[in-house]
C-alpha cells in the first residue's frame, strides 16, 4: 500500500494522469511501469510528463501483474528502464520478474529499479546482493525531484551501455563483413556486398549508390553504377544521371574531382583508387547525421575496403588475362585448320547456355563456357596435311585426326585449376556418343562427363551449320532433323531437349558470331 505520507510525490496523485502517447514518440526512451496500483501509474506518468534526455522523451508502458508485465517485456527488447514494484500477485512477484528479464529474456541492458512500498518483505541488502538491479528505493522516499534524477542516472547508463554494444557490435560486423568482401571476386558483387554490410554496420536502411569512373579518350569521364539500394536500385547499365537527383551526381562528380570523401547532414561519400586508376565512389544517405563513433567505423571498414578493391581489380587483370589466354590457345587450333575463332566463341556460349539450363551454377557455367573454347585444342597435334585436307581422309589418317582428343587430355590433365581441369575433360570427351559408339574410349551414357555431352551438343551444332574445307554447310533445318534422329544415339536424350526448348536462344548466340565473309 502507498504511505499516507504527504511528499511532492504524492501531491501529484490528485491530478489528472497526462497520456503516454502525448508525451512521447517511438523514438523515445522506453519505460515500463510494473505495479498492481494504478496510482502508482498515474503519479509516475504524471511527474515524467515533460521529462527529456538526449532530445528525446519517455514512451511509457504499463503493466498491473505479473502475467501482463511478462507479456510487456517480451514484446519490448528496448526498454531502457523499468520500474518494477516488488509485491503485487505474490510477495515476490517482482523478484521473480527481475529473474525473469535477466536470465530468460538475457536483458542485460535494461536498467531495473525496483520500488517497494513494503521494504520488510524484501530488505535492501538482500536483493541488491542477490537480484540483478540497478537500484532500490523506497516508494516514501521518491519525491518528484528524486524519481527525476533516479530516471535520469538511469538514462545516462542504459545509453552508455548501448553505445558501448553497439560500438562493439559495430566493429565485429567491419571484422565478419571485411573476411566475407574478401571472398567476393566479382566487382558488382563486391559492390554490393559492400552497401550491404556498411547498411548493416551503421544500422541504416535508406539510399546508397557505388559508382565507379573510368578514364577514357580526351580525358573525359564516364561514371555508372555498380551497386545501388533504395530509390536508386538501377538497371544492369543505367546511367547514373537517369537514375539519381542532380544534388547526389554533383556530390559524386565532386568526389571524384576531389578525389576524397567526405561527412555530411544527410549523407557521406568515400573514395578509393587502386593502383591501376581505376576509381571508385561510394555515396550513402543516412537517416541521421552521423555521429564521431560511425566515422571512426566508416573510416576503418573503408580502409579494409580499399585493400579488397586492390585485391579484386588485380584478380580481375589476372582472371582477364588466363580468359583470354584460354581463347587465343582455342582459336590456334581453329586457325589452323582455317577454320574462324568464332567457331570457338560459339561454341563456347552455347555450352554456357546449355549448362544453365540443365541446372549448373552460374559459376559453374561460365567456367564450362571458358573451358569449352580449348575443345579442340590437340590439334595442334595433327599435321596440317591431314588437319586441311579438303578430300577424304583415308582410316589411317581418321586415326590421326581421332587422336587430337587425346593429345588435348595430355595437354591439360596436370592443372589444378577448374577452367584446365574442366578443359581437359572436355577435350578428351567432347566425340564420345552416348549410344557408346564415339571416340577416343567408346564411353556411353552418362559415363561420360556432363561436360563432354554438353560439349559435343555445342561443337557438332555449330560445325554442321559451318563451312570447312572438306563440306559445306547444312541448312537449319537439315540440323535439326539430325538432332532429333540422334536424340539418344550420338547425344545426350536430355540436353538435346533443352536444345530444342532453348533453340530461339541458340540461334540468336548463332547470329551475333557470324563468320566474317571474304
Amino acid at each position: 500500500m502507498v504511505s499516507e505520507q504527504q511528499d511532492d510525490f504524492l501531491f501529484f496523485a490528485d491530478d489528472e494522469p497526462e497520456q503516454a502517447d502525448s508525451v512521447s514518440d517511438k523514438e523515445g526512451w522506453k519505460v515500463i511501469i510494473v505495479d498492481d496500483e494504478q496510482e502508482i501509474h498515474n503519479v509516475t506518468r504524471m511527474v515524467l510528463g515533460d521529462f527529456t534526455f538526449d532530445g528525446k522523451r519517455l514512451e511509457m508502458l504499463s503493466a498491473y501483474s505479473e502475467t501482463e508485465a511478462m507479456e510487456l517485456l517480451g514484446n519490448n527488447p528496448d526498454v531502457a528502464i523499468i520500474l518494477l514494484d516488488v509485491v503485487m500477485d505474490q510477495d515476490d512477484t517482482g523478484l521473480k520478474l527481475v529473474k525473469y528479464i535477466r536470465e530468460q529474456l538475457k536483458y542485460s541492458s535494461v536498467r531495473i529499479i525496483l520500488r517497494t512500498g513494503q521494504p520488510g518483505q524484501a530488505p535492501e541488502k538482500l536483493v541488491i546482493t542477490e537480484y540483478d538491479i540497478n537500484d532500490y528505493k523506497e516508494k516514501t522516499e521518491l519525491t518528484s525531484q528524486k524519481l527525476f534524477t533516479t530516471v535520469m542516472s538511469a538514462l545516462r547508463s542504459y545509453r552508455d551501455i548501448i553505445v558501448i554494444e553497439n560500438n562493439k557490435i559495430g566493429l565485429e560486423k567491419i571484422i565478419n563483413s571485411s573476411a566475407d568482401l574478401f571472398e567476393l571476386k566479382s566487382m558488382r558483387k563486391f559492390a554490393s556486398g559492400v552497401l550491404t554490410q556498411l547498411t548493416s554496420i551503421l544500422n541504416l536502411n535508406k539510399n546508397a549508390l557505388h559508382c565507379n569512373s573510368y578514364a577514357v579518350s580526351k580525358g573525359l569521364e564516364k561514371i555508372y553504377i555498380l551497386a545501388a539500394s533504395g530509390d536508386y536500385a538501377p538497371n544492369e547499365n543505367d546511367k547514373i544521371e537517369d537514375v539519381v537527383p542532380h544534388h547526389v551526381l554533383n556530390s559524386i562528380e565532386n568526389t571524384f574531382r576531389d578525389k576524397k570523401g567526405g561527412f555530411f547532414d544527410d549523407h557521406f561519400t568515400c573514395y578509393f583508387q587502386s593502383k591501376t586508376g581505376s576509381e571508385n565512389v561510394i555515396y550513402f544517405e543516412g537517416t541521421v547525421p552521423l555521429n564521431e563513433w560511425n566515422r571512426y567505423l566508416i573510416e576503418i571498414y573503408s580502409s579494409n575496403v580499399s585493400v579488397a578493391f586492390e585485391n579484386i581489380y588485380l584478380n580481375e587483370e589476372v582472371e582477364n588475362t588466363q580468359k583470354e589466354i584460354i581463347f587465343t590457345l582455342g582459336e590456334i587450333a581453329e586457325t589452323r585448320s582455317k577454320e574462324t575463332g568464332n567457331h570457338v566463341k560459339r561454341v563456347a556460349e552455347y555450352s554456357k547456355l546449355l549448362s544453365l539450363k540443365y541446372g549448373f551454377t552460374e559459376e559453374e557455367a561460365e567456367i564450362v563456357r571458358l573451358a569449352s573454347s580449348m575443345h579442340d585444342v590437340g590439334k595442334v597435334a595433327v599435321p596440317d596435311e591431314i588437319l586441311n585436307k579438303p578430300g577424304k581422309l583415308t582410316p589411317e589418317e581418321f586415326e590421326t585426326i581421332k587422336n587430337h582428343t587425346n593429345h588435348g587430355y595430355a595437354m591439360l590433365n596436370h592443372s589444378n585449376r577448374d577452367i584446365i581441369k574442366t578443359a581437359a575433360i572436355i577435350a578428351h570427351q567432347h566425340h564420345e556418343k552416348y549410344n557408346g559408339k564415339g571416340y577416343p574410349n567408346g564411353l556411353a551414357g552418362e559415363d561420360i562427363h556432363i561436360y563432354g555431352r554438353i560439349a559435343a551438343i555445342a561443337d557438332v551444332f555449330d560445325a554442321l551449320g559451318s563451312e570447312r574445307v572438306y563440306k559445306k554447310a547444312w541448312p537449319l533445318d537439315e540440323i535439326l532433323a539430325y538432332f532429333k534422329e540422334e536424340s539418344g544415339q550420338h547425344f545426350d536424350p536430355k540436353l538435346v531437349d533443352i536444345f530444342f526448348e532453348n533453340l530461339p536462344s541458340i540461334l540468336k548466340i548463332r547470329d551475333q558470331y557470324t563468320d566474317a565473309r571474304s
